[in-house]
């Protein structure tokens, strides 16, 4: 039965070495989170909820604390999104840098909370604006993984017509991450739109291949390949329900594992 495997709920790839003195529980030693924009909004659908950064800063903190190295790449959907943009009859490479703008907003905002719960972080971001962040380097993205500091990547991969899906995974691979994780609106991975569809049916385990067969929207499908291509697995969660990060860090079978 697709899904219905037994592989066991952990990552395959060797865990990198947690920062000096500190005991680390966490199955996923480094991880890479991926947020949409809109989650920053809240249930204004637009622009920065104060409150649900706040809550969502305290979680992130409590995951930095245990030493899980953490990056995470945010969306900018609640501010700009560039597809949409660009079926209205704005040139797609245009709306697209647009989008990748409205990113670093979203960046900016984390970090500021996150260093309200005095978690050290940086912002390094594929577009250079030095006034504002880092540009992005892998060898030292790594080193302040190293040292305990989160890491936020902005801007995507400064390239149009590459989504923030496509971002996380590059990062993820470039940092030698043990895991994708994806915050989402529901339980994980269904065969169709839980939001729709009162039946759908949800997997809690799934290869990459059975992803792509099956066009399953978790991820657009040039991420999913290129993780299934590294054996990078995916993990696809519920955010809203509060604890789930630390949850997915620590192992706990929640939302779907996209598995090699």
């Amino acid at each position: 039965m697709p899904g219905s495997s037994g592989i066991k709920w952990e990552s395959p790839r060797q865990p990198p070495k947690p920062p000096n003195n500190v005991h680390v529980m966490a199955v996923y030693q480094r991880i890479l989170l991926k947020l949409s924009g809109e989650v920053l909004a809240g249930e204004q659908k637009f622009g920065l909820d104060a409150a649900r950064l706040n809550s969502l800063a305290a979680e992130l903190a409590d995951l930095a604390r245990t030493g899980v190295q953490l990056g995470l790449v945010v969306g900018g959907g609640n501010f700009f999104r560039g597809v949409t943009a660009a079926a209205q009859n704005m040139d797609r490479v245009t709306a697209d840098h647009m989008g990748m703008l409205a990113t670093v907003i979203n960046a900016l905002a984390l970090q500021d909370a996150l260093e309200k719960h005095g978690v050290p972080t940086r912002v390094m971001t594929a577009i250079q604006m030095n006034q504002v962040a880092e540009p992005y380097i892998r060898r030292r993205a790594i080193r302040h993984l190293e040292k305990g500091r989160v890491v936020i990547f902005a801007a995507g991969t400064s390239n149009p017509y590459f989504s923030t899906d496509t971002a996380a995974t590059l990062r993820a691979l470039e940092i030698g991450a043990n895991v994708i994780a994806k915050a989402t609106r529901v339980d994980g991975v269904y065969d169709r739109d839980p939001m729709v569809h009162a039946d759908a049916v949800l997997y809690r385990t799934i290869s990459h291949q059975e992803v792509l067969a099956r066009s399953l929207r978790v991820m657009d499908a040039s991420a999913v390949a290129m993780c299934r291509d590294n054996n990078l697995p995916i993990i696809v969660f519920n955010l809203t329900v509060t604890g789930n990060i630390m949850r997915m860090a620590m192992g706990e079978p929640i939302g779907t594992l996209i598995h090699p």
